[in-house]
């Protein structure tokens, strides 16, 4: 089977368990995904999503966040952890939006990574949830999962979203990210993955389930 079509079967696997997955970030305005997304580096979603509404209730509009006091912001950020650079980042970025872009988040790549703390991973994001495009979010769920299912034999982040561009269809991609994130945290996990009870484990290369399989032969 060649990899387009096992990635188009295991996209139609994942639309059955997931027909509904999104982003897990909450936000309003495509400024404070950006946002959100900065806080989310080694931070849970969870926790970024009881920070934000007080946070953007404090700075409610983009400019609000570039004019912030630094200090206050940091303090405002803290429960996200490593809050100075993310506060510096998030005010700069802001500044840059407004000044450069006039006000609104670019809506390209090349553009996006010239933001403070911005690298493929956010922009890929905002580029496919906020305007659409073709996007791969190369997240850790998505490398360790793209790797156990075969559609990458690589691990760094841009060599996965090169090799995801090349079999995922370019509608679903962004899609298959969300999805994978939910598979990554119920089902495919780091540790002790759940394969007998793995919908996508006929196309999965992992030796772990190699070796389920072989137990459940030599018991039956």
């Amino acid at each position: 089977m060649k990899l387009k079509e096992k990635a188009v079967l295991i996209c139609d696997l994942l639309d059955e368990l997931y027909p509904d997955a999104v982003c897990s970030l909450q936000y309003d305005e495509p400024y404070q995904l950006m946002i959100a997304t900065r806080l989310s580096a080694q931070c849970t979603d969870a926790r970024v999503n009881l920070v934000t509404p007080e946070l953007f209730a404090k700075f409610p509009t983009l400019s609000a966040f570039a004019d912030a006091d630094l200090i206050e912001l940091e303090e405002a950020v803290k429960p996200c952890g490593f809050y100075r650079a993310k506060a510096k980042s998030i005010k700069e970025m802001c500044q840059r939006v407004r000044d450069v872009y006039g006000g609104k988040v670019p809506d390209r790549m090349e553009d996006l990574l010239t933001l403070s703390g911005i690298g493929r991973k956010t922009a890929n994001l905002l580029l496919g949830d906020v305007y659409g495009q073709t996007a791969v979010v190369t997240d850790t769920h998505c490398i360790r999962i793209s790797g156990r299912l075969g559609l990458t034999k690589r691990h760094a982040p841009e060599q996965v979203e090169a090799d995801l561009r090349k079999v995922l269809p370019p509608a679903r991609s962004s899609r298959f990210c969300h999805q994978i994130v939910h598979f990554g945290r119920d089902v495919c996990t780091a540790r002790n993955p759940k394969c007998e009870d793995c919908a996508l484990k006929t196309y999965c290369v992992n030796p772990s389930f190699t070796k389920i399989e072989k137990k459940s032969s030599k018991k039956t």
